[in-house]
C-alpha cells in the first residue's frame, strides 16, 4: 500500500509532539512492507533542531514553499492508496486543496482533537482544518476517543470518525542503564502549555518546593522565563528522542500531565504515558475518563489529584514502584504498540 502523509514533522521532535508517534507509526507500516512518503515544510525551527535520518521504506520531502512542490504532491497523491492530512500541518489546507485527484482513500488525522474543538467553540476556526469542515474525507481519525468522535461528526461534518490513540515504540522505549546528567526522583517531559500549566504547578514545582531535598528534573521547549525553578529544579530545553529510554529510566519516578481541553474530553492517553512505562519507569498521572482503557489505576499506573498525592508518592517502597512499573510495561507491550496502531490503521483503512 502507498501512503502520502502531509504532516507536521518527523524530522525534529522539538516542541511537538507528532514526530515520535509518526517515527513509530511509520517504521511499523514500512516493515510491514507498506510505502510512506512523508511531506514535510521546512522551517528553521525543526531544521536546527533535527534528531531524525532515516527509516527504511520511507520517502521525506523536505520543502520550503508550498509552490514549488505543488505539482510533485499532486503526483504522489495521484498514485496513492492513501492519502493523510493532519492537524498542525502548516499546508494543510493546500493539502485538502490537491485530494480531488486521488482516486485513493481520503483521510484526515487529528492528533489534537480536543484542542480543535475547543477553539471551534471558542470561535477560533484551526488554520488546518478547512472552512466547510472535514466532510470531504472517507474517513477522520482522532487522537481522542469517547465523545470526541460523535463532536467531529457533529461540528466538522465527518462521514465517518474513528479513534487511533497514541503508542511507542519498543525499539525506542525499554529499561536501560541511568545516566547522572538525567538523574532525578520525579521528572517531567513535555512542552509548554498554558492550559496545562496550572497541574504542573500543583503537580511539580509545589512537591519540588516542600521537598528541598529531592532532585525534580523539567524537560521540554518553549518555557518562558517567568516560569520560576526552585534550587532542586534542573531544566533542560530538549531531550533527543535516543535518549528518552535514559531520560525516563534515570527517574525514580515520572510525571504526566494532559492539557486541560484534552483532560475535559478524557480518553486521551499521551505519547509520554506509554514510553515511561516501556522504560519501565512508575508513571503519576492526573486522571481523565477513559483512563482505565489504558492502564488499570493502582496496579500499572499513580493516580495523583494533589501536591500532597505526590509527595505520598514519592514515598512508595522500590519493590512495590517496580510491580507496578513491570505491569505497565506488559500493558503496553500487549496492547499499545506502535506495530499494533499500525496494524489498527491497516484494518481501518481496508474495513473502510
Amino acid at each position: 500500500m502507498k501512503i502520502v502523509i502531509f504532516g507536521l514533522s518527523i524530522s525534529s521532535s522539538w516542541g511537538n509532539g507528532h514526530a515520535t508517534i509518526w517515527r513509530g507509526l511509520i517504521s511499523a507500516l514500512t516493515r510491514m512492507d507498506h510505502q510512506v512518503i512523508f511531506f514535510e515544510k521546512d522551517v528553521d525551527y525543526y531544521a536546527g533542531n533535527r534528531d531524525f535520518e532515516r527509516c527504511n521504506g520511507l520517502t521525506l520531502i523536505l520543502y520550503e514553499k508550498w509552490d514549488k512542490i505543488k505539482s510533485e504532491a499532486k503526483e504522489w497523491v495521484r498514485g496513492a492508496d492513501v492519502t493523510i492530512v493532519t492537524s498542525y500541518c502548516p499546508d494543510a489546507i493546500n493539502a485538502c486543496g490537491i485530494l480531488n485527484c486521488s482516486s485513493g482513500l481520503k483521510v484526515f488525522y487529528d492528533l489534537d482533537t480536543p484542542v480543535t474543538l475547543s477553539s471551534i467553540e471558542n470561535g477560533k476556526w484551526p488554520f488546518y482544518i478547512p472552512r466547510n469542515g472535514l466532510g470531504q474525507f472517507d474517513l477522520v481519525l482522532s487522537y481522542t476517543g469517547g465523545g470526541a468522535t460523535k463532536k467531529i461528526k457533529e461540528i466538522l461534518g465527518a462521514r465517518l470518525a474513528i479513534p487511533l490513540y497514541g503508542s511507542a515504540d519498543p525499539q525506542l522505549h525499554f529499561p536501560t542503564c541511568r545516566m547522572d546528567k538525567y538523574s532525578s526522583d520525579l521528572s517531567y517531559m513535555g512542552t509548554y502549555a498554558k492550559d496545562r500549566q496550572e497541574k504542573l504547578e500543583e503537580f511539580f514545582f509545589k512537591p519540588a518546593a516542600s521537598l528541598k531535598r529531592k532532585q525534580f528534573l523539567l524537560a521540554g521547549a518553549q518555557y518562558p522565563e517567568s516560569v520560576k525553578l526552585s534550587r532542586n529544579i534542573r531544566y533542560l530545553p530538549h531531550v533527543a528522542p535516543p535518549e528518552h529510554s535514559c531520560f525516563y529510566c534515570s527517574s525514580s519516578f515520572t510525571l504526566n500531565v494532559t492539557r486541560k481541553a484534552m483532560a475535559a474530553m478524557g480518553y486521551c492517553a499521551s505519547g509520554r504515558l506509554f514510553e515511561a512505562a516501556l522504560c519501565e519507569v512508575p508513571v503519576l498521572s492526573d486522571y481523565w475518563t477513559g483512563m482505565e482503557t489504558f492502564f488499570t489505576p493502582g496496579e500499572e499506573i499513580i493516580l495523583i489529584n494533589s501536591s500532597r498525592d505526590v509527595i505520598d508518592a514519592l514515598k512508595i517502597p522500590l519493590k512495590e514502584r517496580q510491580i507496578i512499573a513491570k505491569a505497565a510495561r506488559r500493558r503496553v507491550l500487549r496492547e499499545h504498540t506502535a506495530e499494533k496502531r499500525a496494524q489498527e490503521l491497516i484494518a481501518i483503512i481496508k474495513g473502510v
